[in-house]
């Protein structure tokens, strides 16, 4: 036990862990030659498109230093905002982190967020700056901001380069010689940590777990803590580059467990695997539950495949922890889910992966967090989308969710910065000179302003150099509505949002004006109306296509004339009643893209 080391990866997005991990697999002669590639550890097609890491990895490498055989296992996680759950749950199966710092970029918000999460935890931190090759690093001024926030020696930071190599044999004997072994009791009752699971269509459900106590060996019944199910363990193993079976496995190792589990729902993220015979005395804490930030209806487009989504979602979710679903239905889209993402970026990967994996196309609609109320009657209720919202008569107040986001950027673009923020309704409340080229913005805005297009504006205002992060803080009052989109007076529910009150008179003229151009005319005039409550806001009216019913009269009368039109009018009138409006599927999509 004594030499195992547990370690993971921290770093913002782009700042090149997932290289610096390959050179790592590559000294230690875990990956051959042949089986090298370009973030090797990134398993998915996704992963390698865009450059980022979406799961966390788990692999582990053999290095030995003055004739001693040393066991590193090494959890490679994601640095984007969206992701940072799997990084609470890798950090949860470790001893030490690597703090990996780009040198030409210096500090930005997600690393101090992630190196937060780590030492709440207690890990021991080893300051990393990657990409020491680039002709551009600048390593004495971001040296100095690592000394600063995490009051280390300028001696502890090691200079390396992910790409060609410099610094990672020192990187290993670091991390030999500081992280700590796994502390834990090998005669004590088994106490081991589930960190993560994938669903394998031949074997069932594969658990990913590192043992804090006691030991595994194949052929033991074990019980899930949580869940209170008892299994077989047909198959323990270690993580390499595949699975590798073991006999056994003790205190401090991390491995995988496979033993026949059919569903997915059986398996918790964060749940703890003891003995059936000698059960541990507590389940393991050190799990936050996952909170979804942004909710949003997702619905097949044929209604048919509603029990495929169903499946595919309890696969991704197995894959993917913090995925929240439950059904719903609606008018105009039929049955579907309503599910919780972590923000925009984690809800354009489930969409892309549910189409990649398993096929299928699905709508999903306008995208919003969900807001406390408080009736007249005392009640207090949480409402995820605008159909859930009581009468207006019955509300008190709405209160919104409200996020503390900092947002580290270059003194130039101070002003556009602080600009964006105050259009979203935000509230400054720090400002910090980090260096004289960089400020760090405290904010305090409401989240439902931030779920759109709040990241891709800061980035392109920016230029790329703003980093953001955010956490919640609570819920504060917000004047908010409801607004209504009616035809020929009924409401269509799928197109319904709660908006504040200062920003649903424009909303409402601009999804009156895309309707007009995107629903066919028909036989009547169609009027388009955007309302909050009664009141109708904005209105637009779709001409009827009609008959020239007069054509065949020419010269005589005018009471001839008049007398066909008369007739025409009454036929119209009496379709009206009867006709009805079909919203086309491509209508919907627009005005959900409306900025």
């Amino acid at each position: 036990m004594k030499n195992i080391r547990n370690f993971c990866i921290i770093a913002h997005i782009d700042h090149g862990k997932s290289t610096l991990a390959d050179r790592l697999l590559e000294i230690t002669k875990t990956v051959s030659e042949r089986e090298m590639q370009a973030q090797v550890l990134d398993s998915m097609d996704l992963e390698k498109e865009r450059g980022i890491t979406i799961k966390s990895h788990a692999i582990q490498m053999d290095y030995e230093q003055d004739g001693e055989k040393y066991i590193l296992n090494l959890i490679d996680t994601p640095g984007h905002v969206d992701f940072s759950y799997e990084v609470s749950r890798s950090i949860a199966a470790c001893e030490g982190a690597l703090l990996i710092i780009d040198s030409t970029q210096g500090i930005q918000a997600q690393t101090i967020s992630n190196l937060y999460l780590a030492l709440e935890h207690d890990l021991e931190i080893i300051p990393i700056l990657n990409k020491m090759d680039l002709p551009n690093a600048m390593p004495e001024v971001v040296e100095d901001q690592i000394i600063d926030l995490i009051g280390c020696d300028r001696s502890d930071i090691i200079r390396a380069s992910g790409k060609t190599g410099e610094g990672v044999e020192e990187i290993l004997r670091r991390i030999v010689a500081s992280v700590p072994a796994p502390k834990g009791d090998p005669e004590a009752p088994l106490q081991a940590l589930i960190f993560d699971s994938v669903f394998n269509p031949f074997r069932g459900v594969i658990a990913y777990f590192k043992i804090l106590n006691g030991s595994m060996s194949k052929g033991d019944l074990v019980k899930f803590v949580n869940t209170k199910k008892e299994y077989d363990v047909d198959e323990v193993g270690v993580l390499r580059l595949g699975m590798e079976p073991r006999k056994m496995l003790g205190t401090g190792d991390v491995g995988y467990i496979i033993s026949g589990i059919k569903m997915a729902k059986e398996v918790k993220v964060g749940d703890t695997i003891t003995h059936k015979e000698r059960p541990c005395d507590k389940a393991i804490e050190g799990f936050e539950e996952v909170k979804p930030m942004v909710f949003a209806g997702v619905y097949p487009i044929e209604s048919d495949d509603y029990e495929d989504l169903r499946a595919a979602m309890e696969k991704l979710q197995l894959n993917d922890a913090s995925l929240t679903y439950e059904p719903e239905s609606s008018a105009a889209l039929g049955f579907g889910f309503r599910c919780g993402f972590l923000g925009m970026l984690h809800m354009e990967i489930i969409q892309e992966r549910l189409d990649r994996e398993f096929d299928m196309n699905v709508i999903t609609t306008v995208p919003n967090v969900s807001y406390l109320v408080h009736t007249t009657d005392g009640e207090t209720i949480q409402v995820y989308n605008p159909s859930g919202l009581p009468s207006a008569n019955k509300i008190m107040e709405i209160e919104e969710p409200f996020i503390r986001a900092q947002i580290i950027t270059k003194s130039d673009f101070i002003g556009q910065v602080m600009t964006l923020c105050m259009e979203k309704r935000g509230l400054m409340t720090k400002q910090d000179y980090l260096t004289a080229e960089r400020a760090e913005l405290t904010f305090d805005m409401p989240l439902g302003e931030i779920v759109f297009d709040f990241y891709d504006k800061l980035k392109s205002i920016s230029k790329g150099y703003a980093s953001f992060d955010y956490h919640m803080i609570g819920f504060k009052p917000a004047k908010l509505v409801r607004l209504d989109i009616l035809l020929n007076g009924e409401m269509v529910d799928a197109l319904s949002s709660l908006i504040h009150f200062d920003n649903a008179y424009n909303l409402g003229r601009r999804m009156c004006e895309k309707l007009r151009e995107l629903i066919p005319r028909q036989q009547f005039d169609i009027a388009i109306q955007a309302a909050i409550g009664a009141k109708i806001i904005a209105r637009e009216t779709i001409k009827a296509v009609r008959k020239d019913v007069t054509a065949k009269c020419y010269g005589g009368d005018i009471t001839r004339k008049r007398k066909l039109l008369e007739k025409q009018k009454k036929g119209k009138k009496r379709m009206k009643q009867v006709g009805n409006v079909e919203v086309p599927q491509k209508a919907f999509l627009a005005v959900l893209k409306l900025d």
